[in-house]
């Protein structure tokens, strides 16, 4: 039986590919926490790490990374961390929403309203947003490494996991079902 024809108890998880890209111009790889927290727990779900890099906070150097990941097939989800913000060279959210096909409003409302509970107000200086291209999800999140375990726990995890009804999105992607 294919797995999109499958009963929800039948299900099984679908592993899907992850790449990690932290924007910033202070943390190398012994400072990036977020990065980190987010790779421990996409493999702790049973998903596989595809790369991770850390860029400078530079539209053009976030928008290069996530292009070529965005074109390779291997890659279905993109995570970033970092440049969400409101002050200085924030630039996540403008760096990669000309790349997107669709937008995922959702997501970004549901990460603020969750957020509101840790830091209150201060969430609305969160640009955290979702999207689709080229068939590959996209989720920009802020640096915080609360704020990525937040995002990751309570929305992207589940998701990125078949099992989730009535749906989720690996459900949209064709390639895995497939298999």
């Amino acid at each position: 039986m294919s797995q999109s024809k499958q009963s929800p108890a039948e299900r099984k998880l679908i592993p899907v590919s992850i790449a990690v890209l932290t924007a910033s111009d202070t943390r190398g790889e012994a400072e990036d926490k977020s990065g980190k927290a987010l790779v421990e727990r996409l493999t702790a779900a049973g998903h596989s790490l595809a790369e991770k890099q850390i860029t400078r906070d530079d539209i053009y150097q976030i928008r290069a990374v996530v292009s070529r990941w965005i074109a390779d097939p291997a890659i279905q989800v993109i995570l970033t961390t970092g440049g969400t913000g409101v002050s200085g060279r924030d630039g996540s959210p403008e760096a990669i929403t000309p790349l997107l096909d669709k937008k995922l409003d959702g997501f970004g409302e549901m990460f603020r309203v969750l957020s509101y509970d840790d830091i209150g107000t201060s969430t609305l200086q969160s640009r955290t947003l979702a999207g689709v291209a080229n068939g590959t999800y996209v989720f920009v999140l802020p640096g915080s490494t609360g704020a990525c375990k937040l995002a990751w726990e309570k929305l992207i995890s589940l998701q990125l996991d078949y099992r989730t009804r009535p749906c989720n999105l690996v459900e949209m992607m064709p390639r895995l079902l497939e298999r």
